[in-house]
């Protein structure tokens, strides 16, 4: 039955192969010679077996034709998806070899080439409808799926580069892959571009067999891509989404993987867990998730990062870190003296932050958000004229809201990890300086398509407006004497 279900995800495309098709002896007088695939772009399908004749028309890379001839240099082919036959130069065409052994060892080293994935395609084509079953269940089976997979994602990730002047060859090639039985699908971005992403039915067959530890990690890496999530879905399809991300990520087994193979599978978990712990309302799932979450982060090793993954890195410590709070015992109150900070949620689901000194019917300062108010965050100057607590509006942003004592009351001003559209990132308390002037944050943020680097800042209280920063905390002396130790110990600010 597993056979057979290799087979169907290919069958219309391979119907094009014609080395496996039975030619009726009516059509043609002498039995083909086999099948082949089109080597280069625009490779030109002749009249006659010269150079001079009439063009018949332009094929593409991978393209899969029938050979019923030879003349010369050249073969005599047919093209069933034209239904037109011709001439092609032998250079131009790569003749199917019959062996299923050699066709995937020619696939291994096409793989390899960056720019030849319709090809590619052709051959992992060619090779699920020459195997047999016993191939097609152990390892060779496995191994052409994952090619088939890694390829349709790499032709997905050019054609989004949006490069204009390759937008008729990565036409072409999303129309040959097409040929094949393999489906993308496409969303549009709010800024205006449009995402193309392969569906991963080849790596969801490779989930389904009994694969290698890096072809599973590759497989669950490439189903569970966040920029290949719905823009547009509703949080609740979301939230489903993340559960089931989550589901395939847990079934890698980690421990056998190489070490950087192992930090890209820890890297997602993290960031997947982070999103469900901002995503479920639920006060012990959404712990759970969070510490899970910072679990999975920790057991990140640097040293093992690949040079491609940092990137990567950064954008999941600052999802991690934007969550993190998720992770503390979840408060409806906290006393700082005199004041009561108390925390409510309304009808809507908002939730309402309120400062009480006294009299709890006439809140010194109240301040309501859809998202979510760590009211463990809270953290009180010791003039006793500052607070400043985390709130986190959307996933993966966090912000910091500073209470303060003026001469007509407490207002209160909300400080964003960057002064752009709202991405990822964060923006939190490090420490306050002593003289209730100024107070120490740190921030790094990744929104409008730029990354923000981490900075450590000294900010005034008054305005919020930066007087000194750097890139470590330690080349600033305010940072030395006065950093909050909690801070230090668990801010993913400092990794």
């Amino acid at each position: 039955m597993r056979s057979q279900g290799l087979r169907v995800l290919l069958v219309m495309g391979l119907a094009l192969v014609a080395a496996y098709v039975n030619v009726a002896a009516a059509a043609e007088a002498a039995k083909p010679l086999g099948a082949g695939l089109v080597l280069q772009d625009q490779a030109p399908l002749r009249g006659a077996a010269r150079d001079s004749a009439p063009l018949q028309a332009n094929l593409w890379r991978g393209e899969a034709l029938e050979i019923r001839g030879e003349r010369l240099d050249h073969y005599q082919v047919w093209d069933y998806r034209r239904e037109r036959g011709g001439w092609l130069r032998k250079s131009q065409l790569y003749r199917l070899p019959s062996d299923a052994n050699e066709l995937l060892a020619t696939l291994r080293l096409v793989r390899l080439q960056q720019g030849a994935e319709a090809l590619g395609l052709g051959l992992a084509a060619a090779y699920v409808q020459s195997a047999s079953r016993e191939q097609l269940n152990g390892a060779g089976g496995t191994e052409a799926l994952d090619a088939l997979g890694t390829l349709a994602e790499r032709m997905a990730d050019r054609a989004n580069l949006g490069n204009k002047n390759s937008e008729t060859q990565t036409a072409a090639q999303l129309d040959v892959a097409a040929r094949y039985g393999l489906r993308f699908v496409s969303f549009n971005l709010p800024d205006g571009r449009v995402q193309l992403c392969y569906d991963g039915d080849a790596f969801r067959r490779v989930l389904s067999m009994p694969a290698p530890a890096e072809a599973q990690a590759r497989a669950a890496l490439a189903l569970t891509r966040p920029d290949c999530a719905d823009p547009a879905a509703l949080p609740s399809d979301k939230e489903k989404l993340d559960a089931w991300r989550a589901e395939v990520l847990s079934h890698v087994e980690v421990q056998d993987l190489a070490p950087h193979w192992k930090n890209r599978v820890l890297m997602r978990r993290a960031a997947v867990q982070a999103s469900l712990a901002f995503a479920r309302r639920e006060v012990a799932a959404s712990t759970v998730a969070a510490q899970q979450s910072l679990a999975d982060f920790a057991s990140l090793q640097a040293a093992d990062l690949a040079e491609d993954d940092q990137p990567t890195w950064n954008d999941t410590a600052m999802r991690v870190n934007a969550m993190r709070w998720a992770a503390s015992p979840r408060l409806a109150s906290r006393e700082f003296g005199k004041l009561l900070m108390n925390l409510s949620v309304t009808p809507d689901g908002e939730q309402c932050l309120s400062l009480i000194e006294g009299n709890p019917a006439k809140p010194l300062l109240r301040r309501c958000s859809f998202g979510q108010v760590w009211l463990a965050s809270a953290s009180l100057n010791r003039e006793g004229t500052a607070i400043a607590i985390a709130a986190q509006p959307l996933e993966g942003w966090r912000e910091l809201w500073v209470l303060r004592k003026g001469r007509e009351g407490w207002s209160l001003q909300v400080l964003p990890p960057a002064a752009a559209t709202p991405g990822l990132g964060y923006v939190e308390f490090a420490g306050w300086v002593p003289g209730g002037k100024q107070v120490l944050v740190s921030r790094e943020a990744r929104a409008e398509g730029r990354y923000a680097r981490r900075t450590f800042e000294l900010l005034s209280l008054d305005t919020l407006a930066t007087e000194r920063q750097a890139g470590e905390p330690q080349l600033l002396g305010a940072f030395q004497r006065w950093q909050d130790p909690a801070w230090k110990r668990e801010s993913l600010a400092l990794r």
